[in-house]
């Protein structure tokens, strides 16, 4: 397990530790997996990957707005997929902390996170 990401624009804002990074089978991408904790009534802001987020709520309720798409309320248990490039923000609902597990299939030597606008 390592500590956050310096080179992710949300490991300011977020608790966020990356538990590990490979290299992927798909050439020109790498996975790296990542535990998010999102304080009650935090806001990630509105960011992007460069590459898939295929995610689940370990823990919490969290709100989810992703751009051009339905906002999703998500409880511990549910799933949720972001595709590259996408605006997107999360919400911790509360009353407790949310948890979320992230796995990411991007593109090797950029931010996993940057600040945009919706």
């Amino acid at each position: 397990m390592t500590s956050p990401d310096s080179r992710d624009d949300l490991a300011g804002t977020l608790t966020r530790t990356e538990l590990q990074r490979a290299a992927s089978s798909i050439p020109g991408r790498e996975i790296v997996q990542v535990l998010t904790e999102i304080p009650a009534g935090v806001q990630s802001g509105w960011h992007r990957h460069p590459g898939e987020e295929v995610g689940f709520i370990v823990a919490g309720t969290v709100r989810m707005e992703i751009q051009s798409r339905p906002t999703l309320t998500l409880n511990a248990g549910d799933g949720f997929l972001i595709p590259p490039e996408t605006p997107h923000n999360a919400t911790d609902l509360g009353p407790e902390t949310g948890r979320m597990l992230s796995t990411y299939l991007v593109e090797p030597g950029k931010p996993l996170a940057v600040f945009t606008k919706p």
